[in-house]
């Protein structure tokens, strides 16, 4: 039976954006399965698998339901272990949670700050209502008002990504000499970024960006068949 990916949209089906989405495309691609994505709008996702859960991704393999991306991922790599691991050994998969709490902590956020309102252009009119009202309630102020790229800001998310950048100056991928799984969770960010927004804080001779490139041609080019905004 079809993989199914279950991938965040906006009113153009054929972008997908949401980091965790593009962290198990990218795993997918990487673990050699063929699969189809299934694009779902904000206000649809409560809505996949009969209400399965509230987020996406989720993935179908024949009877099996997973949500949760990291979940996702360790599901593909215990059932399709004759493909290229994800994480090489648990010592591996450790160190991938820990990328995965670094870079919600410290990349997601400040996409958030800077493209925010490049999101809430790229949604349908249902969405954007879903889209403002949820977030205006969790920051507790009005979408413009959350949104600042001022150069100090900048600055200090580019000092933050220090550890990536001496990390990727002594080895081609953050796995080590072949990409994995904690590849693709700091590469779901900036792609993330890459998608809605012409917003670019980053040098492009910074290792991080090389890095990113080296990304964006895994898998027959996946990255960069969605084009940049």
């Amino acid at each position: 039976m079809d993989i199914i990916l279950y991938e965040l949209v906006g009113h153009d089906t054929t972008r997908p954006f949401s980091p965790h989405c593009w962290k198990i495309r990218m795993a997918l691609r990487h673990k050699g399965l063929a699969f189809r994505t299934e694009a779902v709008p904000f206000t649809k996702v409560r809505h996949v698998e009969g209400g399965f859960d509230r987020t996406v991704p989720v993935l179908r393999d024949g009877p099996n339901v997973v949500q949760d991306s990291f979940a996702i991922a360790e599901y593909l790599e215990a059932t399709y272990p004759d493909g290229k691991p994800l994480f090489g050994s648990e010592a591996g998969r450790g160190a991938a949670r820990f990328v995965e709490s670094w870079s919600q902590r410290t990349i997601h956020p400040f996409v958030t700050s800077v493209a925010l309102m490049d999101i809430y252009t790229l949604l349908d009119e249902a969405d954007r209502e879903h889209f403002r009202k949820t977030r205006e309630a969790f920051f507790g102020m009005p979408l413009e008002e959350i949104v600042h790229r001022d150069p100090e800001h900048v600055e200090a998310f580019s000092r933050a990504l220090q550890p990536l950048r001496a990390t990727l100056k002594a080895q081609p991928w953050i796995s080590g000499a072949e990409p994995g799984f904690a590849d693709y969770i700091v590469f779901g960010a900036f792609q993330w970024l890459r998608v809605v927004s012409t917003f670019q804080p980053l040098a492009q001779d910074d290792a991080i960006m090389g890095w990113f490139g080296r990304c964006l041609d895994l898998h027959d080019g996946e990255g960069r068949n969605v084009p940049a905004a």
